[in-house]
């Protein structure tokens, strides 16, 4: 299946170290756009979104950073929105 990840991070504190994790986990970033990124993936709609979240989790945590908030779409299913709770140290759906 094919994605786009999209993501917003405010207060990056290291924005090449985080590319470098996104690429050695599979994500390639989209010429000319900042912090856009597509792959694929051969495993379960389920277990695609859950690395998602924890190679961008892991890459921010590398990074350093203040806030986040991440879209991606996996093939033709509806885009789904996620922001970082720093009380749980995991991202949470976005209502």
């Amino acid at each position: 299946m094919e994605l786009i990840l999209v993501v917003d991070v405010e207060g990056l504190e290291d924005k090449e170290r985080f590319n470098k994790h996104l690429k050695k986990e599979g994500f390639v970033l989209v010429e000319g756009e900042e912090l856009v990124y597509t792959a694929t993936s051969n495993t379960t709609t389920f277990s695609t979104k859950a690395y998602i979240l924890e190679v961008v989790k892991v890459g921010l945590k590398k990074s350093g950073f203040k806030e986040c908030k991440l879209i991606f779409q996996l093939d033709e299913l509806p885009w789904q929105a996620y922001k970082f709770d720093h009380s749980t140290n995991d991202f949470e759906e976005a209502k």
